[in-house]
């Protein structure tokens, strides 16, 4: 047991729990549970229904924490309703979309007004009473209109509220704090300091322009009512990952993990570096159970999606509220008034900056090599007595490019299995259907890179119009690979021999013998940027279109970082986050002004398939 978790044992097992029961708990006593179960289970889904209880009590029937005493954490948050809320959620959206996502995005728009502190589950109803009566008792004091001034610094942007206000804020915070540490022995300190409600909280200084043009679309005047609401987390699970099923999984093992889709997963980052590339180790938020589950069935997930909430208290201020004029009202920024004419959306001005964008670069890992299915000895198993190809399994390709050197050297050079060229088909084939247009592939000169673009090309029906070059300084890092030395590479005229659509005229900015083996963290990444920078340089910056790179799964991070100008990521962490991306995994970058970059999202949806046993008929259904 961790350190810190069996603090938390220490912390709450010799505490007093009465047995209280309520109108709730008493049908599940009567059903045979155990109190302290049917609480957990109660405290789990909110205390809103017995049926719901009874759901989350057959779905953690193998839960092995069941018992655990732990309880939840909770938080008192003031949060907007009504078309304020809608226009927080547009830039919650645009913001994502245009800068990647940040701290803030983790949880919906809020002000804090008490931070997560511990509740013994029988007494979480007292949290409910305090809540309403304290509310109650501020009701007429509650300001009818809350003014929000937006703030902005090179890490955080986002509304402060006004003194006069917040101190009213504070002392509804401060009295439901004193109720809950006298009446419900909650330790908990409500939030003094300078009220706020947050829009983008850690992002890159160089989108901080982007973001404050977003928030100057959000008009703080819009209608809106507040709310008081009460949330609760499970306090285990606090600095672990959140991942979303994507599809339904089912255990192939038994140590693997059940999981439907829309399921959500708690990871911990610190636990994963023994489990296979491609998987993950989590515990299932629907079950409480723990197993192994494959990495490319989930997407990340939000913080607050897996937190609950409990009871809340609308303040009804409308019948207090001023009547508004038709004039709306001045926005400011760190005390200077910008003026809304017209109250707008944060979408209405993202056709005026799509309008100015020249180019995209798709960076894209190759398609399934065979040596992924088949081993470092996939060659030996397809190789006849007499030296010839002939493919053993119909995932082997159907045939080899001709090359002047040994064919011992596809083992250092290995091609595309048929998937992988399906795969980039695929791919292709989505692209089209997207309205994509590719000006200008670039491949590394490995030959399942080469194949990759190939078949992209065919999917975008745009054989032989563009043409591929073949760029040496896009190979992966060399460190990587496993015979210490540099491939042989099939030659440019080889490659068009085998039908490949090469572009003769074209000169790499690297040369092959530049190459060195076994390079630097720190070369591999120079040599990127150089590489980047050059492509760029040598494509027209006039009319759109979209570059396509190809390459590996070392490529995706430093050329999209070289290019948006963020920094380089840790070499201790770079072999990990590589062996996350899978085959055809790609990242997308758009110009928003000349030579300025940002990574958004990739014009088509990812990839996911299964994997796909060799089979033995004689093995499985002869056998006795």
């Amino acid at each position: 047991m961790a350190l810190a978790e069996a603090q938390l044992y220490a912390k709450v097992s010799n505490k007093h729990r009465p047995r209280g029961t309520s109108a709730l708990l008493e049908p599940l006593l009567a059903k045979g549970f155990p109190a302290h179960i049917a609480q957990k289970a109660l405290v789990a889904t909110g205390q809103k229904t017995i049926e719901d209880a009874a759901k989350w009590l057959h779905s953690h029937c193998n839960d092995p924490s069941l018992d655990d005493p732990i309880p939840q954490e909770y938080a008192l948050y003031l949060c907007p309703t009504g078309r304020l809320h809608s226009r927080l959620q547009d830039f919650w959206r645009e913001s994502k979309r245009q800068c990647g996502k940040n701290r803030a995005h983790e949880v919906f728009p809020h002000i804090t007004l008490c931070d997560f502190f511990p509740c013994e589950d029988q007494k979480v109803e007292l949290l409910y009473d305090i809540l309403k009566r304290v509310g109650d008792s501020f009701s007429q004091s509650f300001p009818a209109s809350i003014s929000l001034t937006l703030h902005a610094s090179p890490s955080y942007l986002g509304f402060f509220i006004d003194d006069s206000q917040a101190n009213i804020l504070k002392e509804f915070a401060v009295a439901f704090s004193s109720e809950a540490s006298a009446l419900a022995d909650c330790h908990m300190k409500p939030s003094l300091k300078q009220f706020h409600l947050t829009l983008a909280h850690r992002f890159y200084p160089h989108h901080q322009k982007t973001l404050e043009q977003l928030a100057k679309c959000i008009n703080p005047g819009e209608p809106c009512q507040w709310v008081a609401a009460l949330y609760s987390r499970d306090m285990r699970f606090v600095h672990y990952q959140r991942l979303r099923a994507l599809f339904q999984y089912k255990p192939q093992n038994i140590d693997e993990l059940l999981i439907n889709a829309g399921d959500l997963i708690y990871v911990d980052p610190r636990q994963q570096g023994d489990v296979s590339e491609g998987w993950v180790v989590g515990t299932s938020h629907r079950t409480g159970c723990r197993g192994f589950l494959p990495e490319n069935y989930t997407e990340r997930a939000h913080e607050a999606d897996t937190w609950v909430k409990h009871r809340e208290y609308v303040f009804d201020t409308a019948s207090r509220s001023f009547t508004k004029t038709e004039k709306e009202p001045n926005v400011k920024l760190n005390g200077e008034a910008h003026n809304l004419s017209v109250s707008r959306s944060v979408t209405s001005v993202l056709s005026l900056q799509n309008a100015a964008l020249c180019r995209g670069v798709l960076v894209m890992r190759h398609g399934e090599r065979v040596d992924q299915v088949f081993g470092k000895s996939w060659l030996q198993q397809c190789l006849t007595a007499d030296g010839k190809y002939s493919r053993a399994d119909l995932n082997f390709p159907s045939s080899l490019p001709r090359r002047k050197d040994s064919m011992k050297q596809f083992e250092n050079d290995p091609p595309l299995s048929c998937c992988g060229i399906f795969q980039s088909r695929l791919v292709g084939e989505a692209l089209l259907d997207q309205e994509v247009t590719v000006s200008h592939v670039y491949s590394s000169p490995a030959l399942r890179c080469v194949q990759t673009a190939q078949h992209v090309l065919q999917g975008l029906k745009l054989n032989p119009k563009v043409r591929i070059r073949v760029e040496p300084g896009l190979f992966e890092w060399t460190k990587w690979e496993a015979s210490r030395a540099i491939p042989n590479f099939l030659t440019v005229a080889e490659l068009v021999e085998a039908s490949y659509d090469i572009d003769t005229s074209y000169r790499g900015n690297f040369p092959l013998s530049s190459l060195v083996p076994s390079e630097s963290y720190e070369d591999y990444v120079s040599r990127s940027s150089a590489v980047i920078k050059q492509i760029i340089s040598a494509c027209p910056s006039k009319g759109r279109g979209v570059i396509l790179i190809v390459g590996h799964g070392s490529s995706l991070a430093p050329l999209s970082r070289a290019l948006t100008g963020l920094p380089d990521t840790d070499s201790a962490d770079f072999a990990q986050r590589v062996q996350k991306i899978p085959s055809l995994g790609m990242c997308f970058c758009e110009e928003q002004k000349e030579n300025k970059w940002q990574m958004v999202n990739p014009p088509v949806k990812t990839l996911t398939h299964g994997a796909n046993a060799a089979f033995n008929w004689r093995n499985t259904i002869m056998e006795d």
